[in-house]
């Protein structure tokens, strides 16, 4: 796992015989205030497939030390593999990697970096065509604030083979994990019941290049690729099943009753991932999304699992960076452009829930001081490596693919974000649709219920932003009332867990499915179907 203290002065020695040449007659580099990444490849090319085995180490003696090339190896040392990554990016000078961690046998070496959580598959994020150096960053931690797992991100400045290569993001490689997409691992033998049903990471984008499981949707004839369970253990019953989830939500979603909150797509959808995957991609006016590199996920129904958007991913040429599809221009709405989106802004209901969550969001995460404060934070931490990186790539004031701006200093890139992003923010909160006072509340009200289907008894989970008087009722198919489980009961702010007993309504059919209904202070927030089992 850890190499031997030979190995490791031969690592220091090669990096040390090299940095006279390749470093200092490029870049006066001899320390850092950020971490620094050191990977030799000894002597071969890193090609974009297949990945080649190489030496990494870091160098990060904590917040507020500096790092000295000198210094010890502290954050990492070991062996790695590593490959080029990226679409466009592939034809930029500054290279993006991919690489794993792993044991001398090859193994998989599970470590935290810099502070993140332990895992083996880690992304070197190369910011050029941005010359900001924050947008993936800055869209990253936006989504976060909106309570979503977005890919954790450092900052730092990487020597390859002896050269300095500038300041890249080191970026977590979105993957089912416990730390990173928090849903069930599907094993091949769950093919039947709850097992089958998550969890599941799929991926909207290009056909080209994908090796692994994909299918166009019935209806919209949308291209989606299967991220997880990987190409070598995805099973044909689980392929099946993920596809048929997809195409039954298409399917409700085109048809005649699509707004209806039981019968609906509403049934098929985390709404609330929906409603913050829309704002963060929106507000960043991001031309990739919802058609490139959209992810979305879907966990065990015995975990509320229904299709949820995220994590959102690839910022690059979001923030009016983009000189094609007006992506300068800080009006207009992406999303009426793409076919499932076209029809969920045809949802009043859809519409006043976007309405009201900006309304909230605006107030807070997304408010100008604290955009502002966050992208002050991130310039702050690269007031220095900014420099480095454009002695290395000399690109201020100069036409890079897609720029739109050209800021001939990083203090005019950074001015043009900030102006460009609350111009933006202001249009929104004249033309996001939807209205606020005619609002059947979809986000405010987190709840959900397991298992279902249920046995004997069932829990049921809510959370209120605010406190207010609840009922929770239990319907039959038809809409005659069963019993009030709660009946207008006052409950504080803040969230809340009812086990019911069916045991005392010997009256419940099995294999027959159920409405249930919260109400807050007498207004129906949730419809939920629920199917009492044998």
């Amino acid at each position: 796992m850890i190499f031997t203290k030979f190995k490791y002065f031969c690592f220091v020695a090669i990096l040390l015989l090299k940095l006279p040449v390749s470093i200092f007659g490029q870049v006066d580099f001899i320390s850092s205030d950020i971490p620094i990444i050191i990977i030799e490849t000894n002597g071969q090319e890193i090609p974009d497939d297949p990945r080649i085995v190489a030496d990494m180490g870091i160098i990060d003696n904590g917040e507020g030390m500096r790092n000295y090339l000198t210094d010890s190896i502290s954050g990492y040392y070991g062996k790695i593999s590593i490959e080029i990554r990226g679409s466009t990016s592939q034809s930029f000078p500054k290279k993006q990697y991919g690489f794993e961690t792993q044991n001398d046998d090859g193994s998989n070496n599970n470590v935290s970096l810099l502070g993140m959580p332990e895992e083996n598959d880690w992304i070197l994020a190369a910011p050029y065509s941005d010359k900001t150096l924050i947008r993936n960053v800055l869209a990253y931690k936006l989504s976060e604030r909106l309570g979503h797992y977005a890919p954790r991100t450092r900052l730092c400045e990487l020597i390859l083979n002896g050269e300095y290569e500038g300041v890249y993001v080191l970026t977590e490689k979105i993957k089912r994990d416990n730390n990173r997409v928090d849903i069930s691992k599907l094993k091949p033998n769950e093919i039947s019941g709850d097992d089958l049903t998550g969890g599941y990471i799929i991926k909207i984008d290009r056909s080209t290049g994908n090796s692994c499981y994909g299918w166009n949707t019935k209806i919209a004839n949308i291209y989606i690729q299967n991220e997880y369970p990987d190409c070598d253990d995805i099973v044909p019953a689980q392929k099946l099943y993920i596809r048929d989830y997809i195409d039954s939500f298409e399917v409700a979603l085109f048809s005649d009753n699509f707004a209806d909150s039981v019968n609906g797509y509403r049934q098929f959808i985390d709404l609330n991932s929906f409603l913050d995957y829309f704002f963060v991609n929106e507000a960043s006016k991001n031309i990739d999304a919802y058609r490139l590199s959209t992810f979305l996920f879907k966990d065990k129904d015995s975990k509320d699992g229904k299709l949820t958007f995220g994590p959102v991913w690839d910022f690059n040429i979001a923030f009016g960076n983009a000189d094609n599809m007006n992506g300068y221009r800080t009006d207009g709405l992406l999303a009426p452009n793409y076919v499932w989106w076209n029809r969920l802004l045809q949802d009043t209901a859809f519409n006043n829930g976007l309405k009201k969550r900006w309304s909230k969001i605006r107030k807070e995460q997304f408010s100008n001081d604290e955009i502002l404060s966050l992208i002050d934070s991130l310039v702050c931490v690269l007031e220095e490596s900014q420099q480095r990186n454009f002695q290395k790539w000399d690109i201020l004031g100069k036409q890079i693919w897609s720029n739109y701006y050209i800021g001939h200093t990083y203090e005019n890139e950074i001015t043009f974000l900030k102006s460009w992003i609350i111009n933006r923010l202001n249009w929104l909160d004249i033309n996001i649709p939807g209205n606020c006072e005619d609002y059947s509340p979809f986000v405010d009200y987190e709840a959900s219920i397991f298992p279902n289907p249920f046995e004997y008894f069932f829990t049921f989970i809510f959370s209120l932003e605010e406190a207010g008087n609840i009922s929770l009722h239990l319907y039959d198919s038809n809409g005659n009332l069963i019993t009030n489980i709660i009946n207008n009961t006052y409950y504080e702010k803040g969230k809340h867990k009812i086990i019911w007993n069916s045991f005392i309504h010997y009256n419940l059919v099995p294999n027959t499915f159920y409405i249930i209904t919260l109400e807050v202070d007498d207004r129906i927030v949730l419809k939920e179907k629920i199917i009492k089992k044998y």
